[in-house]
């Protein structure tokens, strides 16, 4: 084996080594991370966290459920909002536009995946909130399907290019409009990475604090009307972490046990999605 050889070969060793150490620390963060949360919040989870809304101040114990359902609502009404907005855009950038306005609507759906979450929650404080002239879990659901659209847009674009174009040219061999082969073949086609992008959506839009801190403000009393300001498990861990209280304290880390344990599972479950889907194709 020449010099040069060698050389190639040291260096091919010593990049793969680097990222593999690289690659070893992340997950070592991250392991941590969960490891050091699990171990802070899970003794402090009991039937009454789950069960009771939050004490008076000053009192110890109580539960989160006004967070959790105030979670639920604000998620599912982003979800309903984002998900059709955003899958319709993946479909007219996929099947519709040119190239042109194309490009231009992936560009401005790159600008707001990167764009900060408190610069979406000002926006919608001033858009609806100072109109409205109060907080609101409506708000809030908005500004969370802010943040969610552009990937639920992105995602469903690149899973519906997956999908082969004789599929779609058989579709109109056979006569079929455009628009039922895209519901009837290309869509059923790619509705497992569909399905992916919109839980990745969901499980980013459920961490989110900065946004409904100026949109739905948080309650310590449990509601069900999105029309009024509503608590959500982000603001109730961040409401607790800088309180004054030691129950708060136990209380914020078993909350963020549980919102981390919602996230993972769903970003398992998405991935598990998409393994099923490679494994099929």
């Amino acid at each position: 084996m020449n010099k040069s050889a060698i050389y190639r070969t040291t260096v091919n060793r010593a990049a793969l080594g680097a990222c593999m150490l690289c690659a070893a620390l992340a997950v070592g963060i991250l392991f941590y991370m969960l490891v050091y949360v699990f171990l802070k919040g899970a003794g402090h989870l009991n039937l009454d966290f789950f069960t009771n809304t939050p004490k008076p101040l000053g009192q110890a114990g109580g539960g989160i459920k006004n967070s959790i359902v105030g979670t639920g609502i604000i998620v599912g009404i982003a979800s309903l909002v984002a998900i059709p907005v955003g899958l319709g855009m993946g479909i007219f950038v996929s099947e519709y536009a040119s190239p042109r306005l194309g490009g231009l609507i992936r560009f401005i759906a790159d600008v707001l995946t990167g764009v900060p979450s408190i610069v979406v929650g000002l926006f919608i404080y001033s858009l609806i909130v100072l109109r409205m002239g109060h907080f609101s879990g409506i708000a809030g659901a908005m500004a969370l399907a802010v943040i969610m659209l552009p990937i639920i847009a992105r995602s469903s674009e690149e899973m519906l290019k997956l999908v082969p174009h004789s599929q779609r040219e058989a579709a109109l061999a056979l006569g079929i409009p455009q628009w039922r082969s895209i519901l009837s073949v290309i869509l059923p086609a790619a509705r497992r990475g569909l399905i992916t992008g919109c839980l990745l959506a969901v499980a980013r839009a459920m961490g989110e604090t900065a946004p409904l801190m100026f949109t739905s403000l948080g309650n310590r009393f449990l509601t069900t009307d999105p029309s009024k300001e509503m608590d959500a498990m982000p603001l109730l861990i961040y409401r607790y972490a800088i309180g004054p209280y030691d129950d708060w304290h136990q209380q914020a880390w078993a909350a963020a046990f549980v919102l981390m344990l919602f996230v993972l599972v769903l970003s398992i479950f998405a991935r598990f999605v998409a393994a099923d889907r490679t494994r099929r194709s």
